[in-house]
């Protein structure tokens, strides 16, 4: 059975950074992870894609935001197009906008912190 796979969209190099703990939590979860980064071209060992269009995944079992909403609103469409399980809307990353065109294009939305659904806590990964 293949691993789970996940986008994060908002990765960072910055340790400190929710978009970086990301990262690491899914990797220690068992993730296959994908970091998505205009400005970076690796992250915590990890290829680092521009885009979510360009991860060279079969397909995105989640989508985790660390963006703010104005920039969720405008990739929704690309979100969408790789038809991920479910679109996590970190604390920060949402609003009603983003929610409402994620749930017309058919996603899964959940609210919350990804890292603490996978039974971990940000703390964790100083």
């Amino acid at each position: 059975m293949s691993k789970p796979t996940v986008a994060i969209i908002g990765a960072s190099r910055d340790r400190r950074k929710y978009g970086n703990k990301s990262v690491r939590a899914h990797v220690a979860a068992g993730y296959d992870v994908y970091p998505v980064n205009p400005h970076a071209d690796e992250i915590e060992g990890l290829a680092c894609y521009p885009s979510l269009s360009a991860a060279p995944a079969d397909r995105i079992d989640r989508v985790s935001l660390y963006v703010p909403p104005s920039v969720g609103v405008i990739l929704v469409g690309e979100i969408a197009a790789v038809h991920p399980g479910e679109v996590w809307l970190n604390p920060g990353s949402g609003s009603r906008a983003l929610r409402e065109a994620a749930q017309r294009l058919g996603l899964n939305v959940v609210d919350g912190c990804s890292i603490v659904a996978l039974g971990l806590s940000p703390s964790d990964f100083p």
